[in-house]
């Protein structure tokens, strides 16, 4: 296959966005004559991370469905259908051989503009809980690449294939425990807490941190700590410039490979994107779902780890209070960490991308 044009929609977060990147690098490798256009959500962070990537993309006005009936649905109605025009003019001029849909806001229109003008279409869910918008659109595409299994719950069984999820794969890069350690000016003698709150920050796992540091001081809990873009300053104010030696502040981490490395322990939010890393990593993990999220989707990616042994679970009310003293008994628990490792790297799917990609071409083949 010498020529392909690719759109591939979706975004709204990074758990969205770096499966769609991994997706665009391996059809890229596969088929270097490929011209990939992306389609996200005016104002998300796909209309930033995309372009830094080095791939073109272009916006639709589309929003979120507001959860309660408010002059908010009249502009969700009013943006959604802008977005199915703009949708269907970007697919009629870019003439694509293929759309992918990832999830997020723009998924929608795209996907549904493309398969009304006959363009092959494939969906890619990273979640155990479907979407409302790849569960409307799943009739009209040729496959649905799933990170879990008992998906024809919400999809037509003859198209799923389980793939599981694509993820950066930087993070398999050979690091040194011990360069690790340096890198982020860790202590050896003592174990290591990485927090995780996604690029935008998890108010709920940044108060946790600031209401047990007395804890983690008398434990010798290390903590590598990403707040988030949107908590960042205030958590800086909090600790008035004064950071304690434990704790190792980032508002966003680039190095994941070398976070992951330094790790003993990683807790974080469900999102699909961190638990198929951590499950690749075979990282032991406590997931805090986050209740924020549609349809509670995030419990039941971290039930999935959960029922197989391979993560605890703090529901998000209780974090504050019982967190990290959990988290701190199980760093004291060496065999219990190991259990939950093992176990969440049997979860692992290594080769999801390149799984993706070729059901994708197996069909276009045809």
């Amino acid at each position: 296959m010498k020529k392909l044009k690719v759109i591939i929609s979706g975004g709204g977060t990074g758990g969205h966005i770096f499966p769609a990147l991994s997706i665009a690098n391996e059809l890229k490798a596969k088929v270097p004559e490929a011209d990939i256009l992306f389609v996200g959500a005016i104002g998300k962070m796909e209309m930033e991370r995309v372009p830094t990537a080095g791939y073109p993309i272009v916006g639709l006005p589309v929003i979120g469905l507001p959860r309660k009936l408010s002059f908010k649905l009249f502009k969700f109605v009013w943006m959604l259908n802008k977005s199915m025009l703009r949708a269907r003019r970007i697919v009629r001029d870019f003439k694509p051989d293929v759309a992918i849909g990832v999830g997020g806001f723009a998924s929608g229109p795209v996907l549904k503009a493309a398969s009304r003008a006959g363009v092959t279409t494939f969906l890619q869910e990273q979640n155990s809980y479907a979407g409302k918008t790849n569960k409307w659109l799943a009739k009209r595409v040729k496959k649905i690449c799933v990170a879990y299994p008992n998906m024809e719950r919400y999809f037509p069984k003859e198209k799923l294939v389980l793939t599981g999820n694509p993820v950066r794969q930087n993070l398999l890069s050979q690091v040194d425990k011990k360069e690790a350690y340096r890198f982020f000016g860790l202590d050896e003698g003592k174990p290591v807490v990485l927090v995780l709150g996604g690029s935008l920050g998890a108010r709920t796992l940044n108060e946790s941190i600031l209401a047990n540091l007395d804890l983690l001081d008398k434990e010798g809990v290390q903590v590598i700590w990403q707040s988030g873009k949107i908590y960042h300053n205030a958590i800086l104010e909090r600790f008035d410039g004064k950071l304690r030696k434990n704790i190792h502040l980032y508002e966003f981490l680039s190095n994941m490979d070398m976070a992951y490395r330094a790790a003993d322990l990683v807790i974080s939010r469900a999102g699909a994107g961190t638990i198929s890393e951590i499950c690749l990593l075979g990282k032991p993990s406590v997931l805090v779902p986050s209740p924020n999220v549609a349809e509670d989707h995030q419990t039941k990616n971290a039930m999935a780890l959960v029922e197989n042994e391979a993560a605890l679970m703090v529901r998000d009310n209780e974090a504050v209070k019982k967190l990290f003293t959990s988290a701190t008994e199980l760093l004291k628990d060496k065999s219990r960490l190991e259990h939950l490792a093992a176990n969440s790297l049997k979860m692992a799917k290594p080769n999801a991308t390149v799984d993706i990609v070729n059901v994708i071409l197996k069909e276009l083949e045809k």
